[in-house]
């Protein structure tokens, strides 16, 4: 009878034992999988860091290469165009020899040949604008040293000074940035009129 109790009572500790064993083996498989779970999470965190950081880095490629594109494409077309405005110069040189030249004055070969003259600078002015090349406003505008070029004064009591009033050579723009400056002259008070307001300033501190 005691041999049966003894028995019974190391299968319920064994029972007891295999059931603690049990449970710690879930514990530590519940662990691995905690563990694992975790471990593909920053996994997948870290890797979608690293594709956000490589879009980012070939976004910035590529926004680097059209800057570099676009400024190679107008350096081009700047140089270009600086080189093309001795077409407007040479027609308008061409234009006040004939204008000057006594032989022709008032002939019918000058009349057309003016004509002709004409047509090609509205052509060309007509391609310039096509591609963003515009000519500076300068006949009565106040000089912008950003636009303008001061190349003499001259004496004009009806102007406001620093208005110009002459353009010698016109200047362009290219997409808003400067391709070269007006030439121009601007006007000054004359002479009389400095006098003038000298004597009037000596006469007032001698009151």
């Amino acid at each position: 009878m005691e041999k049966e109790q003894n028995t019974e009572k190391n299968n319920v500790d064994e029972n007891e034992k295999n059931n603690t064993a049990s449970d710690e083996s879930k514990v530590v498989n519940e662990n691995i999988e905690t563990l694992v779970e975790k471990n593909s999470e920053e996994k997948i965190l870290e890797l979608e860091d690293k594709l956000t950081r490589t879009f980012a880095e070939m976004e910035n490629q590529r926004r680097r290469f059209e800057k570099e594109k676009d400024e190679a494409f107008e350096y081009g077309g700047f140089a270009f165009a600086k080189e093309a405005l001795n077409l407007i110069d040479n027609l308008e040189r061409s234009k006040q020899i004939l204008l000057n030249d006594e032989s022709l004055k008032d002939s019918e070969a000058l009349k057309k040949t003016l004509e002709h003259f004409d047509i090609i600078n509205k052509d060309l002015m007509s391609v310039f604008s096509k591609n963003n090349i515009k000519p500076i406003e300068s006949i009565n505008k106040k000089l912008d040293p950003n636009f303008h070029q001061a190349m003499m004064e001259i004496e004009d009591g009806t102007k406001e000074p620093g208005t110009i009033i002459q353009e010698i050579q016109k200047g362009f723009t290219i997409k808003e940035r400067l391709l070269r400056p007006s030439l121009v002259g601007v006007s000054k008070k004359p002479e009389k009129d400095n006098e003038k307001i000298k004597e009037n300033d000596e006469n007032l501190n001698n009151k």
